[in-house]
């Protein structure tokens, strides 16, 4: 699917999550790179000793090394120096022209969420591509995309994360659904309706219906509920596989900039998350554009083949 991805690799389980994931997103042809990022920075370097830099560049050789074999996969090894994980990471991928970052999650927390910790979160803000988040434990567990889904509200961006989900199910043989969550109103937090709600509750039922009727008319399963968008996702993503969602970049580079539900979601989704950066949403709009192609000069080919028997 991907073509070129990064996986964070770190001491932990996190970086044997990310291998998995990585695994099943990586496109037959594409290259697949292992990173560890170290503490590097200038005045680091300058006060370190050749004799323990090339000693903790050993060490993660060998690490990386042995995540390689482990996980059986074809993968060039990198290590990188940085004042930050997240910083470091970034960097990589663009001197890599990385279009995938795969990390593991914090291993605090509930087991099989998504939890952000201090580097995962790191890596999330700022990533000049699209980011896949591997739930902690989601190596011990086999790795099959059955199911995919995609938060969906009607922006461009919710566009775009369907256009590539369509790609990864068509890829996988998976189904395909799409979630709209309408935004509770703020009487009903009360537990009673008030005077003016009656008129209101009646129009829930008519817009979960029009936000399904709206969705099933991009060609997908249509799911809608009401409520807090970040609560429904996480209910929604208890069924899936995959998680796609799009977020908006901000900025000359177009780097992604996390909004509340983004966020907030990054630490609650119960299945591996796929965020997509405004980079990622061309990469997906080209991908789209190069199958209608196939599909219209195989659809000439046809006819001419048919004409041709006339």
């Amino acid at each position: 699917m991907f073509n070129n991805v990064i996986v964070g690799i770190d001491d932990d389980e996190g970086g044997r999550d990310a291998i998995a994931l990585a695994k099943l997103l990586l496109g037959d042809d594409g290259k697949l790179t292992l990173v560890q990022v170290y503490q590097g920075d200038s005045a680091v370097s300058r006060s370190a000793s050749p004799e323990y830099e090339a000693a903790q560049h050993d060490r993660i050789r060998e690490l990386l090394e042995e995540r390689r074999a482990e996980a059986g996969v074809d993968a060039e090894l990198r290590w990188y120096g940085s004042a930050s994980v997240g910083r470091g990471l970034h960097e990589l991928a663009e001197l890599t022209g990385a279009d995938l970052l795969v990390i593991g999650s914090s291993r605090r927390g509930l087991l099989g969420r998504v939890v952000v910790g201090d580097d995962t979160r790191a890596a999330l803000n700022g990533a000049p591509c699209a980011v896949a988040i591997a739930p902690t434990g989601y190596c011990r567990e086999p790795a099959v995309i059955h199911e995919v889904g995609v938060g969906y509200d009607g922006s461009p961006e919710s566009h775009a994360a369907l256009t590539l989900a369509r790609l990864v199910a068509a890829e996988h043989h998976a189904g395909l659904s799409a979630f709209q969550a309408v935004a509770t109103p703020a009487y009903l937090y009360l537990g009673h309706l008030v005077s003016a709600a009656p008129a209101e509750a009646v129009q829930i039922p008519r817009e979960l219906e029009r936000a399904r009727e709206r969705i099933a008319a991009l060609g997908v399963e249509p799911r809608a509920a009401y409520g807090d968008p970040v609560e429904e996702l996480t209910l929604y993503s208890a069924s899936l596989d995959l998680l796609v969602i799009g977020s908006r970049g901000y900025g000359p580079l177009g780097r992604l900039v996390y909004g509340g539900v983004a966020q907030r979601l990054a630490r609650t989704a119960r299945c591996p998350l796929l965020v997509l950066t405004r980079s990622a949403r061309t990469a997906a709009d080209d991908a789209e554009a190069t199958v209608e192609q196939r599909q219209h000069v195989s659809r000439n080919l046809l006819d001419g083949a048919v004409g041709s028997h006339r």
